[in-house]
């Protein structure tokens, strides 16, 4: 299985210390060489645990980026989330992991299968390898944004488990 990831989800899945479900799911995963830069960048004293992560990458994670990067990608996207596209393109990806609404729509009209954050920690708990309520409230602490509803669908597709 291919997956590309940008920066968004590998900084929240760190944060609710929940990144160890990627390999778990996905087996290796791709990082463009400027998702590694920005998860390195900010200087924010609650991101040194996804800094010091990013400074020594596991073994699952390979960084990679594009041959060649897509040009026709809106140029409100971030340069992290064009090199994840682009690289999900080129190399055929399977899930392509995106938060980012405009991010998310550019990917889906290039016929690539998104996935985020919360449908990432949907898919660790029903394989049981997170506790989801929790995972939902450690999410909440951080800068990550949806809806409640969106939050409670997703606790109660798990519920029904």
């Amino acid at each position: 299985m291919i997956v590309i990831s940008d920066t968004g989800p590998l900084n929240y899945l760190i944060l609710t210390d929940s990144i160890h479900v990627l390999p778990a799911i996905f087996g290796e995963v791709y990082a463009p060489p400027e998702v590694m830069a920005e998860l390195k960048r900010s200087r924010r004293r609650e991101l040194e645990p996804v800094r010091r992560w990013a400074k020594s990458p596991p073994r699952w994670l390979t960084v990679r980026g594009p041959a060649e990067i897509d040009q026709t990608l809106p140029a409100k996207l971030g340069r992290g989330e064009v090199e994840a596209i682009s690289l999900a393109k080129e190399l055929g990806a399977d899930k392509t992991l995106l938060d980012d609404r405009d991010a998310r729509k550019a990917a889906k009209e290039r016929c690539l299968d998104v996935v985020g954050t919360l449908g990432i920690l949907e898919e660790a708990a029903r394989r049981g390898l997170i506790d989801i309520e929790q995972k939902i409230t450690e999410l909440k602490k951080t800068t990550f944004r949806a809806s409640e509803i969106l939050y409670q669908s997703v606790l109660d597709s798990v519920r029904v488990l």
